[in-house]
C-alpha cells in the first residue's frame, strides 16, 4: 500500500460495513491465515530437513530464519508495484509459493542425494520462499482496503493478529500432525496445495466481479497445473524417497521412517555367504553394524557390571543391543531403558533383523522400557541403580551435547548408590580426539572417578568408553570383568588391561570440560568429524 492511500483511509471516515463487506472480509483473513501457517510450515520443514541430513541444528536454523526474513523484507519491496493489480499478483504470488514451497523438501532431498549442493540449494529455496512470503503482506493489505477501509493502525493489527494466529498453528499442526501423518516430503506437498487452493480460489472468489474472466481462466489453470503436479510428486513421493535415499547407503534399505526426532535407517548387504550385515543409521550415522556390534556392546556393558547390579539403568540404546548384554546376568533384577524415540523401540520389539540381534530382549519380564528424554526423565527419577550404562549418539548435535554435560551427570548422581557405575560411550579416540577427552573432562568434572579405554570395532575404527564412579577423590575403578561373567566373543581381562594405553598422539589433551551454557563437546565434535 503507498503512502497516499495509507493516509487517504486514515482522513476517510470509515463506511458502516455491509453484510457482502463482512463476509468478504472474513474469508480473506481466513486465507492470510492459512497462508501464513503455510509459509511457516515451509520455514519448519527446511530447518528440520537440514538437522537430519547436515546435523549442526544451530547452523541449519540460523541460516534458514535469517535469509528468509531478509528475503521477506526483498519480497515486500518487491510487491510495490504489483498492488495496482493486487488480485492477480496476489493468486499469482500463492501458486508460486505453493509450488516451490510445496516441492521444497524434495528439492533439497535430491540436491543432497544426488548432487551434493545442499547447502547452495537450501539457501536459493529458502531465499525464494521468503521472497514469496513477504510479497504478500503488502498486496493482502491493499485487498483487505479494498474490501473496506480502515485507518491503518486497525488495518495493520488485524492482519498482523490474523498472521501471528495462522503461525501459531502451522507451527503446532507441523510436529504434531504433519510429521506423525504424512512425513516431511509429503507434509510438504500437502500443505503446498492447501496454500494454493486458499490463496487463489478464496481471492478470486471474493474479487471475482472485479477481475477479468480471461485473468481469472489463466491464475485458475496455472493452480490447477500446481495441484495437477505436487498430486503427481505425492503419488510417487515414496519411490522418490526410497530412491533418493538409497544413494546415500552402500547397501539395500530395508526399513527407512522419518520420525519426530531423527531419520532412521536400517539396511542389509546380500551375502552369497555367511550372514548378511544389517546396519542401524540413525540421521546417516552408523549405530551398528551386525558384523562386529558384539565387540562394541561387550566393551560398553560388562566393564560396568563387574560390581553391583541388581538394578541397572540404560540410558539411549534403543535397539536393545546393550539390553541384550545386560540380560545375561541372571542376577540383574530389574533393568530400566530410556530412550527417546518410540519408533526406536517399537523396531527392536517387532522388526525381525533387530530382534534376531537383541534376542527379543525388549519382552524379558525384567525390563521396563520408558519414552523420554533422558535428561528430563533424571531430573524426576526417584529410584536408585547399581550401574548405569549410556549409550547416546556421538554429541555433534545440540540436543545431544546437553546429554554430555557436567549438568547431565550431576543430575546422573542423584540415581546412583554407593559404589555404583556409570559407563559412557566416548566416541573415537583416534578420530575426534577432542571430543572424546572432553566428554571425560566433563564426567570429571561432575565429580567423578574415571578409567578412559579404547578397543577396535572394524565398522567403528578405534572407539573409547569412559567408566566412572562416584566422587572425584577415590581412586579410579578397575577396569575388570566379573568372576561370574557370561561367555563372551571379544573381551577378556587380558583385552581390557590393554584397552587402558592409549598411543603418544591420542593421550590426553587440554581441552574443556562440556556444560549446558558452553558446550564445548559439540564444538570439537563439528570440526572433528566433517573431516571424515
Amino acid at each position: 500500500m503507498t503512502t497516499s492511500t495509507l493516509h487517504h483511509s486514515a482522513l476517510t471516515p470509515a463506511r458502516p460495513p455491509t453484510t457482502y463487506a463482512r463476509g468478504a472480509r472474513f474469508l480473506l483473513l481466513l486465507a492470510v491465515f492459512t497462508c501464513a501457517a503455510c509459509g511457516l510450515v515451509y520455514e519448519l520443514a527446511l530447518t528440520a530437513l537440514g538437522s537430519y541430513l547436515i546435523g549442526n541444528s544451530v547452523m541449519q536454523t540460523s541460516v534458514v530464519i535469517s535469509v528468509m526474513v531478509f528475503a521477506m523484507g526483498i519480497g515486500s519491496l518487491a510487491a510495490k508495484p504489483l498492488q495496482r493489480r493486487a488480485v492477480g499478483a496476489f493468486a499469482l504470488v500463492e501458486t508460486l509459493l505453493a509450488l516451490v514451497g510445496g516441492l521444497s523438501v524434495l528439492i533439497l532431498y535430491v540436491s543432497f542425494a544426488w548432487l551434493r549442493i545442499y547447502m547452495p540449494s537450501m539457501v536459493v529455496v529458502t531465499f525464494t520462499v521468503g521472497l514469496l512470503i513477504g510479497a504478500e503482506i503488502p498486496l493482502l493489505m491493499t485487498l483487505l482496503q479494498r474490501i473496506r477501509r480502515q485507518e491503518a493502525g486497525s488495518a495493520v493489527a488485524d492482519m498482523f493478529a490474523v498472521d501471528y494466529v495462522g503461525a501459531l498453528v502451522g507451527g503446532l499442526c507441523f510436529p504434531l500432525l504433519l510429521l506423525p501423518s504424512f512425513g516431511q516430503l509429503k507434509g510438504a506437498l500437502v500443505v503446498g496445495a492447501v496454500n494454493a487452493v486458499a490463496g487463489v480460489v478464496v481471492v478470486l472468489w471474493i474479487f471475482r466481479r472485479e477481475t477479468r474472466r480471461s485473468v481469472r481462466i489463466m491464475l485458475l489453470a496455472g493452480m490447477a497445473a500446481v495441484l495437477a503436479l505436487l498430486g503427481t510428486v505425492y503419488v510417487l513421493a515414496d519411490d522418490i524417497e526410497v530412491t533418493a535415499r538409497q544413494q546415500l547407503y552402500r547397501d539395500p534399505i530395508i526399513h527407512a521412517e522419518t520420525t519426530p526426532y531423527q531419520d532412521v535407517v536400517v539396511t542389509q548387504s546380500t551375502a552369497f555367504t555367511g550372514k548378511p550385515d544389517t546396519r542401524l543409521f540413525l540421521d546417516g550415522d552408523l549405530q551398528f553394524s551386525s558384523v562386529d556390534e558384539y565387540r562394541y556392546h561387550e566393551a560398553l556393558v560388562h566393564p560396568a557390571l563387574s560390581g553391583k547390579r541388581s538394578a541397572v539403568l540404560i540410558l539411549g540404546g534403543g535397539d536393545a543391543l546393550a539390553l541384550r548384554e545386560v540380560l545375561r546376568y541372571d542376577d540383574v533384577e530389574e533393568v530400566t531403558l530410556v530412550d527417546l524415540d518410540p519408533a526406536m523401540t517399537r523396531l527392536a520389539r517387532t522388526f525381525e533383523p533387530l530382534l534376531e540381534l537383541n534376542d527379543h530382549a525388549l519382552g524379558d519380564p525384567r525390563v521396563n522400557a520408558v519414552n523420554a528424554d533422558a535428561f528430563n526423565w533424571l531430573r524426576d527419577a526417584a529410584q536408585r541403580y547399581d550401574a548405569v550404562i549410556i549409550d547416546f549418539p556421538d554429541p555433534d548435535t545440540a540436543a545431544l551435547a546437553k546429554l554430555y554435560s557436567v549438568e547431565f551427570y550431576h543430575l546422573l548422581g542423584h540415581v546412583l548408590t554407593p559404589g555404583s557405575r556409570v559407563v559412557v560411550q566416548g566416541g573415537s579416540p583416534f578420530f575426534a580426539p577432542k571430543s572424546y577427552w572432553s566428554i571425560a573432562a566433563t564426567i570429571d568434572g561432575a565429580d567423578y572417578s574415571t578409567t578412559e579405554y579404547q578397543v577396535d570395532v572394524p565398522s567403528f575404527g578405534n572407539w573409547g568408553y569412559i567408566l566412572a564412579t562416584p566422587g572425584a577423590d577415590g581412586p579410579p575403578p578397575p577396569l575388570r570383568l566379573a568372576e561370574d561373567a557370561p561367555p563372551l566373543r571379544f573381551l577378556d581381562d587380558a583385552v581390557l588391561e590393554a584397552a587402558t594405553v592409549f598411543p603418544l598422539d591420542r593421550r590426553p589433551q587440554d581441552v574443556r570440560a562440556s556444560t549446558l551454557m558452553d558446550p564445548a563437546v559439540l564444538e570439537y565434535a563439528r570440526h572433528e568429524w566433517q573431516n571424515y
